[in-house]
């Protein structure tokens, strides 16, 4: 498996669709993912690629002068709980210090409302991310948002 930082926006596109289009228990609604595709072309972006095909990927999103959000996420099912998101997050961390971040966070739907997205809050609790607020109706009162913080000093 190897971690590679893309740069070129096109190809950050393609990847992102690639990924998102083969995970539709996460990223079912259009719209959304349309956006993080659009998104996905200007930001620190890093994949993750087993003989040069994509498996993954992960991009970071400024929010404020000190924070940087883990934006969006996705392997590909099969490679789920093979280190492959754990590699992903390690690469970005790395790189959100480097360029002088304070903080990381990392948003999802509050545990206990979704099967697939409390496997999903495990993971971020495993990586270190601790929590931080519920907002109750941020997206809207099915989907109450998480909103996970890691200091990165």
């Amino acid at each position: 498996m190897e971690i590679r930082q893309l740069t070129n926006g096109g190809e950050k596109q393609k990847v992102t669709r690639l990924i998102l289009e083969a995970l539709p228990e996460w990223f079912g609604i259009l719209q959304a993912r349309e956006e993080y595709i659009q998104e996905s072309a200007d930001k620190i972006f890093f994949c993750a690629c087993e003989q040069d095909r994509p498996v993954g990927f992960l991009y970071l999103k400024e929010t404020g002068n000190a924070t940087v959000e883990l934006y969006v996420m996705g392997v590909l099912k099969e490679y789920h709980r093979h280190g492959v998101g754990r590699k992903l997050f390690h690469c970005a961390k790395k790189a959100a210090c480097e360029a002088g971040y304070s903080f990381l966070q990392v948003k999802t739907v509050q545990m206990g409302k979704y099967e697939e997205y409390d496997k999903t809050n495990k993971f971020y609790l495993s990586l270190g991310f601790r929590e931080f607020e519920v907002f109750p109706t941020l997206w809207d009162e099915w989907n109450p948002c998480q909103i996970y913080i890691m200091s990165l000093w």
